[in-house]
């Protein structure tokens, strides 16, 4: 199979910290289609011999064993080549479609790696070019839009020149091995699914943090914030994840229809959910790692009096028959104590003690399954201890870990979430992409938060950057009778 990748905005940060690298590993591995041609677009003035050279300098930051050797990158770059271009300009998608008329691939992937105010003018500009065939895709990188009448709007537009089928909306969450592991351990095994509910689970938190600030993207996140940047899509795409009921087949549209009925189902806003359920914060200065670092309002691009979160923890429940009562807990945030993405599964502890533990109260069961930095599961239990003084068993039950590390069972067999979803885009596999009726659904459920905090003049709760966010979010969780992993 044949295929061209145009790649927008091909000079960009995500083109070449994310989207290169994985190209490069799917071509490492074999598994990118060898008769294929990537072109990067920008406004920069470069030759292809240059953006060669440009795209090779950039493989310096990557980790070392991702680096392309001298023959490597040598037999890669032989794929790659550079267009400037106007993205407002006709004639420039009138040259666009005069180079890939040279060779009727039989794929025409185009990734759009630009700002999102861009989206609804180049595909405007595809189609008055005659670029939305039926052997095009196109790859739209979020934030798709700011609020649910701006995503809305790209929306409408891009479906007015291309099918649902053609549109490939990316969420590199749904690309994790670990994520594509969860829907195994559900839906492949009978082990966890009898379990998987109300009678048996008390509640389910999902975590990710960053010990990193906002580095050079200060002005893009401070119109952004926490809400839209993390939980809109990635944290409520893996609740979908958590809480969907199995498809009835694996297809794209089940998946996806079975993910829109939980959102559809997450329990609305009141004013008092609002005020007690949902906590925004703000990194102040503080330290990770022994180094001092500046406060958000102190980074280059930022506001200084910005009202923008770096943090949010909230409270949700899923409204229907499995989850009714389970409370779905929330957090990210940047300059944490720790760079982690875990979702915890924590089930309700045996109905009646009849051995002792150490610890307070009848200790229940959790599985852990770890995003990142390591990607595997942990199944936490309780097991009866020795009494090595006297060479005997005691009464007492004692936590056991049952640890499976995906990357050291399956090694070099792994493939990362971008280099996963755009083999998918190439072969036309929708089920690790969001369909528009999802994206709206999450934009609906978060827009009475973003109302709320726009009539909010007390604004973000401060904490140091290096710790785990506001006390009012252990706080939150407290109130139920539970604690966020790091505090139990």
């Amino acid at each position: 199979m044949s295929f061209d990748l145009i790649l927008f905005g091909g000079t960009g940060d995500l083109a070449w910290r994310k989207i290169m690298p994985a190209l490069f590993q799917a071509f490492r591995h074999g598994s990118l289609p060898a008769n294929g041609r990537i072109v990067g677009v920008a406004r920069d003035d470069l030759s292809d011999a240059q953006y060669r050279a440009l795209i090779k300098s950039r493989f310096d930051s990557v980790e070392l064993a991702k680096r392309p050797s001298e023959e490597e990158f040598s037999r890669f770059a032989q794929m790659l080549g550079y267009l400037r271009m106007d993205l407002s300009s006709p004639a420039d998608y009138a040259r666009l479609a005069e180079r890939l008329r040279q060779r009727s691939a039989d794929v025409v992937v185009m990734y759009l790696a630009t700002a999102p105010g861009l989206f609804t003018t180049v595909c405007e500009q595809i189609a008055i070019a005659g670029l939305n065939g039926a052997q095009t895709r196109v790859v739209l990188e979020k934030p798709l839009g700011h609020d649910l009448a701006s995503n809305r709007a790209i929306n409408e537009t891009v479906r007015s020149v291309l099918s649902e089928k053609q549109i490939f909306r990316i969420d590199h969450y749904l690309g994790k091995p670990s994520v594509q592991n969860l829907f195994a351990l559900r839906f492949g095994n009978a082990f966890f699914e009898p379990l998987w509910r109300r009678e048996h689970i008390a509640n389910i938190q999902i975590t990710i943090s960053e010990e990193l600030g906002v580095e050079k993207r200060g002005a893009f996140y401070d119109t952004t914030g926490a809400l839209r940047d993390m939980v809109q899509n990635h944290a409520l795409q893996l609740l979908c994840a958590v809480g969907m009921e199995p498809p009835i087949n694996s297809h794209a549209d089940a998946i996806r229809d079975e993910k829109l009925k939980v959102l559809r189902s997450l329990k609305p806003w009141t004013a008092e959910t609002l005020s007690q359920h949902v906590i925004r914060g703000q990194y102040a200065a503080g330290s990770i790692d022994g180094e001092a670092v500046p406060a958000y309002r102190s980074e280059a691009g930022v506001n200084p009096e910005s009202q923008t979160e770096t943090f949010v923890a909230l409270r949700t429940e899923i409204a229907n028959w499995r989850w009714a009562g389970v409370p779905f807990y929330i957090r990210t945030g940047k300059r944490l104590a720790d760079r982690d993405a875990h979702i915890e599964v924590n089930f309700r502890p045996t109905p009646h003690a009849i051995f002792q533990s150490p610890q307070s109260g009848n200790v229940g069961n959790r599985l852990v399954i770890n995003l990142q930095p390591r990607d595997g599961l942990e199944l936490h239990l309780l097991a009866q201890g020795a009494d090595k003084r006297h060479g005997r068993a005691t009464q007492y039950l004692e936590p056991v870990q049952l640890d499976l590390d995906f990357d050291k069972r399956f090694g070099a067999e792994r493939v990362g979430a971008y280099e996963r979803l755009l083999l998918d885009v190439i072969d036309g596999r929708l089920n690790l992409f969001v369909r528009s009726d999802e994206q709206e659904e999450a934009w609906r459920w978060v827009e009475p938060i973003l109302d709320r905090w726009r009539h909010d003049t007390a604004g973000p709760r401060h904490y140091a950057a290096g710790t785990w966010g506001p006390s009012a979010a252990s706080a939150m969780i407290a109130r139920d009778g539970y604690c966020w992993s790091e505090e139990c």
